[in-house]
């Protein structure tokens, strides 16, 4: 790579000019590549698919700092108030709560986050183990089988489709949408999906209102805070963050945390014979190939030196959680997998937009590991292993696209 600089700091690029985030090597492991830009200084300026340029942050103290960093707007609407697209996403996609800034952001989180309180978690808990057992039962009849359709998917998607109150027929198409919007398609491809995702949404929640129901929708529209209540847009838009990250994350938290355990033979039967390990497992497992390599940009509203570099107003700024969670200058042996690490990884960020369904994801994370190492003797790989695993192709999330197993009974 070459290395012009800007206000002294290194300006990434391969020789072509091209994305790196968009590049083969990326999909299949980021890892060596944000490390290869991390070498250079936890923040740098890199080239994106448009021919623009974002500053990317992989140190894990600029990360941290700039999750929490109020100069750095999520306010998308106003970036693009006066900068020319060609873009036509839907507005309940592009203006959801990942989207908004104080007061807005505190006002909506407040109204959303009754749903994902830990007692509210807590109370989920049974029946997340029914749907996983469900699925585990219906894996027991095959002699292989792919952990990613049969298991990693349809649990988290069970889970939120029954939360929000997504008829069961529907879930196919809500999950094909959802995948558009995260793959590295045709803008256009994009913009479709998240039509079809908002305009479904919208006639869900007209039902809900015409006959409510015992779901966290119905509860939503019905849900006020000092005579305050969502409006339609927000209510759509709402609706679309849960469903797209109430599945994406821990689904993929899911699959990358299998694909790790399927490579470690000691580690698979560490945890079988001692399931209270879990809940560190999935800590681990978080930081060291968490679902989310790259988080929704940030654009700086004033000038601010973060990491050494001078960003201008008006500059894109994305967080890398992937490089932060594996920066040396944090974590001993950062590649390796090791349980019982002091906490701190960044795979639910970090501040104001902390992940609203964060302990929704870990009680369904650890559920389906404690089920996959039990339901039997053993899982392993198959065909060419977990080191042939096909990744999903998509710049923000990171997962395995299939994982063919077999089951020892």
């Amino acid at each position: 790579m070459g290395s012009p600089t800007r206000n002294g700091v290194a300006v990434q690029r391969n020789a072509s000019g091209a994305d790196p985030l968009a590049s083969p090597e990326y999909f299949r492991d980021p890892y060596p590549l944000l490390a290869a830009v991390r070498s250079g200084g936890p923040v740098q300026r890199i080239r994106t698919g448009n021919g623009r340029t974002t500053w990317l942050v992989t140190g894990w103290a600029e990360a941290r700092a700039a999750l929490a960093d109020a100069r750095l707007s999520k306010d998308t609407a106003r970036y693009f108030a006066d900068r020319p697209s060609n873009r036509n996403l839907a507005p309940a996609v592009s203006r959801t709560l990942l989207a908004t800034d104080p007061p807005d952001h505190g006002r909506l989180r407040k109204l959303a986050m009754t749903a994902f309180t830990p007692a509210a978690v807590a109370r989920l808990e049974p029946r997340i183990r029914v749907l996983a057992g469900e699925l585990a039962d219906a894996l027991a009849e095959r002699a292989e089988a792919d952990l990613v359709e049969g298991f990693a998917v349809p649990l988290p998607i069970a889970v939120i489709s029954e939360l929000l109150g997504i008829p069961e027929p529907d879930r196919a198409a809500v999950r094909r949408w959802s995948d558009e919007l995260f793959a590295a398609a045709a803008p256009d491809t994009v913009d479709r999906a998240s039509h079809a995702l908002s305009g479904y949404l919208t006639r869900l929640i007209a039902d809900r209102r015409a006959a409510p129901g015992d779901d966290v929708l119905s509860g939503l529209i019905a849900a006020r805070d000092d005579g305050d209540r969502l409006s339609e847009p927000e209510l759509v838009s709402l609706a679309a963050l849960l469903v797209v990250a109430g599945h994406e994350t821990t689904a993929n938290l899911i699959g990358n945390g299998m694909v790790t355990l399927l490579r470690d033979d000691a580690l698979r039967a560490r945890l079988r014979a001692d399931l209270a390990l879990l809940p560190a497992a999935v800590e681990e497992f978080l930081r060291h190939d968490g679902p989310l390599t790259v988080a929704t940009f940030r654009y700086a509203t004033e000038p601010l030196v973060l990491g050494g570099a001078t960003i201008a107003a008006g500059d894109v700024v994305q967080v890398a959680p992937g490089a932060a969670n594996r920066d040396p200058a944090r974590f001993d042996a950062p590649d390796s997998v090791r349980l019982g690490r002091a906490g701190g990884h960044l795979s639910f960020g970090h501040g104001p937009h902390h992940c609203l369904g964060a302990a929704l994801a870990r009680v369904e994370a650890r559920i389906a590991f404690e089920v996959l190492l039990t339901r039997w003797t053993d899982i392993r790989p198959a065909g060419h292993g977990p080191d042939a695993v096909e990744w999903r192709r998509t710049r923000l999330m990171r997962g395995p696209a299939r994982l063919p197993v077999t089951f020892v009974p």
